[in-house]
């Protein structure tokens, strides 16, 4: 969407909180013994204190309320009786609607004691994102978004998922701009608009560049032993830095 009125703003500001605070509290919470579905019910009744509901579930049906992925499944996850042990890579994507706007945000942590591999494959995702979010101003060449994400990536010598991107979001989960490559794609030729508002959300990884489908039809799944992060913001773009909502 674009945004068109100041309650525009407030209202994304208001969904894009709750979304960002239940991630918050679902990293607190996760635990070593506990199911990825009792985690996700930690998130869905924080959603529900605020009236919000599940994105992926109101948009697609998703069987859950957040998307709880582990280890080599990168995304997409499907809460259910996978116990969490420590030494975990949980990635949690949160995305909810309220009144009619969308945010969506996403992180990843590892539950007790990180190996040296997995703290490098997160902070290098997180500078991923942070280098994107400086490149993303109104007039800019949307592809400049992927040329700050490959950057960061040949820096830590690490690989990008090729085939998850970023997104329009607001007045729905995924809208235009669809599918903004996490890599420099020199054919892509929008421009960023003020106003815009979207997701910026890289994968980085030791190993995999592109995930695969699981016989759920839903968990994005990369090869055994491969190491992977991802961090996601919601915001507005404007001629400036752009307004993060998450």
């Amino acid at each position: 969407m674009t945004i068109e009125t100041q309650q525009d703003i407030v209202a994304l500001k208001i969904i894009g909180k709750i979304v960002a605070d239940t991630l918050k509290l679902m990293m607190k919470e996760a635990k070593a013994g506990m199911t990825t579905l009792e985690l996700d019910e930690i998130g869905r009744a924080h959603l529900e204190k605020f009236n919000a509901q599940s994105a992926p579930k109101y948009t697609y049906n998703f069987p859950g309320t957040t998307c709880i992925s582990i280890n080599e499944d990168i995304a997409h996850g499907i809460p259910g009786d996978y116990v969490i042990k420590d030494g975990d890579l949980i990635n949690i994507d949160v995305s909810a609607e309220l009144d009619g706007y969308f945010a969506d945000t996403g992180g990843s942590f590892v539950l007790g004691k990180s190996t040296d591999i997995q703290k490098k494959v997160m902070k290098a995702t997180r500078e991923a994102l942070n280098a994107a979010i400086a490149a993303a101003t109104a007039g800019a060449p949307l592809n400049l978004i992927g040329k700050a994400i490959e950057k960061v990536a040949r820096k830590h010598n690490l690989k990008i998922i090729e085939n998850l991107g970023s997104h329009g979001v607001g007045r729905a989960l995924h809208e235009e701009p669809k599918f903004i490559a996490p890599y420099y794609d020199r054919n892509d030729r929008r421009i960023l608009k003020e106003g815009q508002v979207i997701t910026i959300e890289p994968f980085l990884s030791t190993h995999t560049t592109e995930v695969e489908e699981g016989a759920d039809g839903w968990t994005l799944s990369g090869e055994k032993g491969n190491v992977a992060a991802q961090y996601e913001h919601t915001m507005i773009i404007t001629k400036h830095k752009p307004i993060i909502l998450t």
